[in-house]
Parts: structure tokens; C-alpha cells; sequence
């Protein structure tokens, strides 16, 4: 019984994003911004695209083509 405690530390020890660095949540937004038809951008969009979110916490930006 014991051993499923321990997993479950390990487990939630996993899951716990490190400072700086946002694990899960920058996962999850990079997802998003792929199920959008969006590309992650490093420092800003090309001309002819719009920014449609964030794909970190860092400040990397989530760009797709504009609609005509």
C-alpha cells in the first residue's frame, strides 16, 4: 500500500513546474496554438500574419496567416 503514496509523491513531483520554466502550461499553449493553424514565433510575427496568443511564458508568440 505503501508504494502507491510513493507514486503519487512522485507523480505530483513530476508534474510541478520548475520557476522559470513553465512545463506543462507551455505545453498546453503550444498544443493550442498548433490545433489554431498557428506557428510559435520567437520574437515577433511575419508581416502578413496576426498574432492569435501565446505559446510560452516567456513571451514566444503564437502567429497564424491573415484571413482575406
Amino acid at each position: 500500500m505503501r508504494i502507491y503514496y510513493l507514486l503519487f509523491v512522485l507523480s505530483f513531483l513530476f508534474l510541478m513546474p520548475v520557476p522559470g520554466n513553465g512545463g506543462i502550461i507551455s505545453l498546453l499553449q503550444r498544443q493550442f496554438c498548433s490545433l489554431r493553424s498557428g506557428r510559435c514565433a520567437l520574437l515577433s510575427c511575419l508581416p502578413r500574419e496576426e498574432q492569435i496568443g501565446h505559446c510560452s511564458l516567456t513571451g514566444r508568440k503564437c502567429c497564424r496567416r491573415r484571413k482575406k
